[in-house]
């Protein structure tokens, strides 16, 4: 009976208080605690009987044997020493040595090369049955994933909190399992801004560029703002200054809006008072988010935007640093931050759905969650593992990337065409501050728009 479809919904039957998710729109971080219940059940005997001979039915032609399941997983460290790869050979010996006859093969890639191996992957017809990255639209839209709920128990379900189900959907229905989330916030390093005679950090994108002249003036080798538009952090970074500048990448509807005016203004200061008056990198589309990460770990740099990450850096680095919202453009820009979820998906190629539903369960216990969430201090999508770090006082420094999540945009999650609009801004949006902004920026609406065109047809 391991490997059937119905048993656990038979066991869900018998039990009282069998707790069911709620979706809500991810808006949030604070509804923990939501609920729906399905009804107790008070099955007869004969009922009873013929519900487990449907089980051993149905499980009666599943056969034996030893299945191994492919995970191919997007790496969150900065070096060989942090490599993700731990993690999932900890996560994997645990499950392994629990279920004796499913092995998992895990291959943790890098963020640059992920989208390319898994694509490789699948023309060479070796798909992956798992797959954890930071977008799944794309391959639902290839109708290559299993839908959730096919994959997940009902106590798995439950685990999540309410509001990430829903950015999980595509056009209605939850192929996006969530993974891990986070926010971003401004980090500034203290020590530097004394040397420069800067009280606080700033409010405003005027402020940060003054901050920046002194620092330069005042502390001479110090990148004074480190931009990272590479092709690893390209979308967060350029989508956290039009969200500051009262822009945005894509409107409330799903409708591209790259090469807004208020994009155009926004790439344009950038060039004119950052790149040009050479207060941060001077070819920022080719600088990484990890390289800039570990300058600012080193006292090279004096502020970015960062993620939960960057705390432990900085901390291993002995680095006296703050953080502050992320600045705005004289006020005008949006109040929260960017949030970021990243995702699970399962693949059907190779039908191991029941294999798949076993270790996700495994994955998503709350042992697993915080020991994931605590090494690379990101924030818990399941209920359990977020109260108790929330309660934990050696996590009071994750409170304010929580609270960035109140207020935050999300990319466009659920739009099959995200992926390849991605990669589009991570190959070319850094040349929108060494170039002319509304030519570049025109350029990538005018891909994204294709783009859409081609998906939606």
């Amino acid at each position: 009976m391991d490997h059937c479809a119905v048993d656990l919904a038979v066991l869900h039957l018998s039990l009282p208080d069998s707790p069911v998710c709620s979706y809500f729109p991810l808006k949030a971080v604070s509804a923990l605690n939501r609920r729906a219940h399905v009804p107790t059940r008070v099955l007869g005997t004969a009922l009873a009987g013929a519900l487990v001979l449907t089980t051993v039915t149905a499980c009666g032609g599943q056969g034996g044997g030893s299945v191994t399941l492919k995970l191919v997983a997007a790496d969150y460290g900065e070096s060989a020493d942090t490599s993700s790869q731990q993690y999932w050979d900890e996560v994997v010996r645990g499950f392994e040595d629990a279920n004796p006859g499913i092995k998992v093969d895990v291959q943790v890639v890098s963020w640059t090369d992920i989208g390319k191996r898994v694509d490789d992957l699948i023309a060479a017809g070796k798909s992956p049955d798992l797959l954890q990255t930071g977008g799944f639209a794309d391959q639902a839209a290839a109708d290559r994933l299993y839908p959730a709920a096919a994959v997940l128990s009902i106590d798995t379900q439950a685990k999540f909190m309410d509001s990430f189900a829903h950015a999980g959907q595509v056009l209605g229905a939850q192929y996006g399992i969530p993974f891990v989330s986070s926010s971003r916030v401004l980090f500034y390093n203290k020590a530097l801004f004394r040397q420069a005679g800067i009280a606080q950090p700033p409010a405003t994108w005027n402020e940060l560029r003054q901050d920046a002249e002194k620092i330069r003036a005042k502390v001479p080798g110090v990148t004074p703002y480190g931009l990272p538009l590479g092709p690893e952090e390209a979308p967060a970074e350029s989508m956290l200054w039009t969200l500051s500048g009262g822009g945005s990448i894509s409107d409330d509807v799903g409708n591209y809006t790259i090469d807004s005016t208020q994009n155009q203004a926004t790439f344009g200061w950038l060039k004119s008072n950052l790149v040009d008056t050479r207060l941060t990198y001077p070819e920022p589309g080719k600088m990484n988010r990890t390289p800039v990460f570990q300058d600012f770990a080193a006292g090279k740099v004096a502020m970015l935007n960062g993620h939960p990450t960057l705390l432990r850096m900085a901390t291993a680095g002995k680095i006296e640093f703050g953080t502050a919202p992320i600045p705005r453009k004289d006020g005008v820009g949006r109040t929260g931050s960017l949030g970021v979820a990243d995702w699970m998906m399962a693949l059907k190629a190779n039908g191991h759905k029941e294999q798949i539903k076993k270790f996700l369960s495994f994955v998503y216990q709350r042992e697993n969650q915080l020991k994931f969430d605590e090494r690379y201090n990101l924030l818990p999508v399941t209920q359990d593992a977020f109260a108790q770090m929330s309660a934990d006082p050696k996590h009071e420094d994750l409170k304010q990337f929580a609270t960035g999540l109140t207020n935050a945009s999300f990319y466009p999650f659920g739009d099959p065409a995200w992926v390849n609009v991605s990669n589009r801004i991570k190959a070319g949006i850094g040349e929108a501050v060494t170039g002319d902004p509304k030519q570049v920026l025109t350029g990538l609406q005018d891909a994204a728009m294709q783009e859409a065109a081609r998906i939606r047809k």
